[in-house]
């Protein structure tokens, strides 16, 4: 075998090891981008499902301080008013948009708001205060509360981990070769309201 062939096939060999080598590569920064994608898919959905809870403990809540005649009206309709807002926002996990969840953020933090306000006239209504059913509903809502914090929280980081990842540089270039058409695009995580630190809570 002559030395011309040899080095022509160290070449061949060498080539073919950077292609094979740069297609793993490649074929891992895709498969790590998948799967990042899919962690904050899943935990959007996370989220989701603890604000539903907190939509479904609702109409007992309204229903229980109904019971109270004198109980006010407005503050009762606001509840209702923003629960219905909030059950409207619906939000594809896939491809949420900063507007879209900015408006979700804005819905749930409406309702919120309205939930923190009927707590504060329930003050008014030591016989309501008292009422077995409207405590129960009382420490879920709690609970549920603590459980749209977490949930938010652990949304924003896998969405922090997931833009840190796509937005390297050779990652990009990779995720543009070999990304077959999938949108690799920068998510957004929640927002503290303006002049907050933390994610809205209802005080009790």
């Amino acid at each position: 075998m002559s030395k011309g062939l040899i080095t022509g096939l160290v070449i061949v060999g060498v080539i073919v090891l950077f292609v094979g080598g740069f297609f793993m590569w490649g074929a891992g920064i895709f498969d790590k981008a998948v799967a990042q994608q899919e962690n904050v898919n899943a935990q959007w959905a996370d989220v989701q499902a603890t604000y539903q809870r907190r939509m479904d403990l609702i109409p007992n809540l309204v229903s229980t301080v109904k019971g109270y005649a004198d109980f006010e009206q407005e503050t009762l309709t606001g509840v209702i008013e923003a629960r219905a807002k909030a059950t409207s926002v619906n939000i594809d996990p896939s491809n949420i948009t900063p507007d879209q969840l900015a408006q979700f953020q804005q819905a749930q933090d409406g309702l919120s708001s309205a939930l923190s306000r009927l707590m504060v006239v329930v003050e008014r209504y030591p016989d309501l205060k008292a009422n077995q059913n409207f405590l129960d509903l009382q420490s879920q809502l709690e609970g549920t509360e603590n459980r749209i914090n977490v949930a938010r929280q652990r949304y924003n980081a896998s969405v922090q981990e997931y833009n840190t990842f796509v937005r390297g540089f050779f990652r990009r270039i990779a995720l543009s070769i070999f990304g077959g058409g999938e949108d690799f695009s920068v998510r957004k995580g929640f927002e503290a309201q303006e002049g907050a630190d933390t994610a809205p809570v209802v005080q009790f």
